[in-house]
């Protein structure tokens, strides 16, 4: 093919991404357009009248391919947030904004969700960052999916194509939707993290298969790849050349067991997730592996009565060989690992108000080079180790099955606050210069409209 072609062709595909969808700092929380086609409420699907948390009902219609239900609508959805963040303490100022208290208009978001054919269908994001005041695409996932049996036993296959692992995930216990929804962004964050959580989302590209066997065991597996930088481009990723970019295919597989009793329900479930990545500047020196192996369970009652109740537990354990980063001196050390515990539990009453308690933990071994000693974010004794605790309340005035313009109007006002007891390696002087682990206690007040 000549070289002109070539480059038409890829412009071609970048133009088709962009016009699919385009995260910001997180992904798609809810898409009024499905509620639409299926003749419901978002109230059904999720269990505080709108996004990100699914109901059965919800699991069951995004395993399907987004493909139940066939009203004639226009598949379009729109979202926006907006919030307020106060710091415990006065911070380094980020661009746009002073150095606390901040109004801010987080997110605007546009989808384009629905059913494509009896068996498929798709939701795709075009998001302007009002942060980092950058629009690009964001979380896709397109699938298509069929009922079978086996024997006696009824089962469903299906293939989904996403820019995200763990978006393709039907719980809210692994990263893509684990609480909190939303999370404040004008705040310093723990400087440890595994790939898992969001690394590569945006900048590669995956397809998995999966099935439902007996409406209890669920199993998954595929793999990701990089996009090229050219592609990235195109639909709005800002310099992808300097990214810690995956080296090859990344195996992502998933295992989870779920059971029903009367108005309770659980899941327990596996998943792995192994890439090789590289910066630019470790090129001829070696790659970055990692093996991420997370375990999550998840418990659920809802009678049909006003009162309702969510849990979830996540768990990964990453380990990772440094043999780039160590070469050219970004890692003193090979071997590191890096452990992170999840664990929320939210009641719910009437789809209108809730309340959220959640505890997190990350602990780490060792590594001066990777998390050094600087104001506010460093480790004055090189480890990632931070924990805390968030709480959050929520009020959903609009957005339930007696809400008025229903399912075209959705509003969420919401109060987290999030306190550390330990951050980047300590409680005082964290850092080496003079700051606490409560210094990044955070107030963030958020309002949060659906269409």
């Amino acid at each position: 093919m000549p070289a002109d072609h070539k480059r038409a062709l890829r412009r071609g595909l970048g133009a088709l991404m962009a016009l699919l969808t385009l995260p910001p700092a997180m992904p798609a929380w809810s898409v009024p357009a499905f509620a639409r086609a299926m003749g419901v409420q978002c109230a059904v699907c999720h269990t505080l009248a709108f996004g990100p948390a699914l109901t059965a009902y919800g699991r069951n219609f995004k395993l399907h391919a987004y493909a139940l239900g066939g009203n004639s609508t226009i598949p379009l959805s729109a979202d926006l947030i907006s919030s307020f963040t106060h710091n415990a303490s006065a911070q380094p100022q980020p661009p746009h904004y002073s150095d606390n208290n901040n109004l801010a208009l987080d997110d605007i978001d546009v989808y384009l969700a629905g059913r494509i054919t009896e068996h498929s269908g798709a939701f795709a994001q075009v998001s302007y960052d009002g942060i980092a005041r950058h629009t690009q695409w964001g979380v896709v996932d397109a699938r298509c999916a069929r009922d079978f049996t086996l024997g006696r036993t009824n089962a469903l296959f299906g293939v989904t194509l996403n820019n995200f692992p763990t978006v393709q995930d039907p719980w809210n216990s692994t990263s893509a939707w684990q609480f909190p929804f939303p999370s404040p962004r004008l705040v310093n964050g723990p400087a440890g993290a595994p790939q898992l959580n969001g690394f590569f989302a945006g900048q590669a590209l995956g397809s998995t298969a999966y099935a439902l066997i007996g409406n209890s065991l669920y199993l998954e597996a595929g793999g990701y790849r990089q996009l090229a930088n050219r592609l990235q481009e195109d639909v709005g990723v800002r310099n992808p050349a300097a990214e810690h970019a995956l080296d090859g295919t990344a195996p992502y597989w998933r295992a989870a067991l779920q059971k029903w009793s009367g108005s309770h329900y659980v899941s327990a479930g596996l998943l792995g997730f192994y890439p090789h990545a590289q910066t630019p500047q470790e090129r001829g020196s070696g790659t970055d592996n990692y093996s991420d192996l997370g375990y999550d369970a998840t418990y659920q009652f809802s009678d049909g009565g006003p009162h309702a109740f969510n849990a979830y537990l996540s768990y990964v354990r990453e380990r990772a060989r440094l043999f780039g980063a160590t070469a050219i001196g970004g890692s003193t050390v090979v071997a590191n690992h890096l452990n992170t515990l999840n664990i929320s539990g939210q009641y719910v009453w009437r789809q209108t108000c809730s309340v959220t308690l959640a505890f997190f933990d990350v602990g780490g071994n060792s590594n001066a080079a990777l998390f050094p000693a600087s104001p506010w974010l460093g480790s004055a004794n090189g480890r990632p180790d931070s924990r805390g605790y968030t709480t959050q309340l929520e009020w959903v005035p609009f957005g339930k099955a007696d809400s008025y313009a229903r399912p075209w109007l959705n509003v969420r006002v919401g109060l987290q606050y999030t306190a550390y007891t330990r951050f980047n390696g300590g409680d005082s002087n964290y850092d080496g210069f003079g700051h606490s682990a409560h210094d990044n206690n955070a107030l963030f007040l958020f309002l949060w409209l659906a269409i």
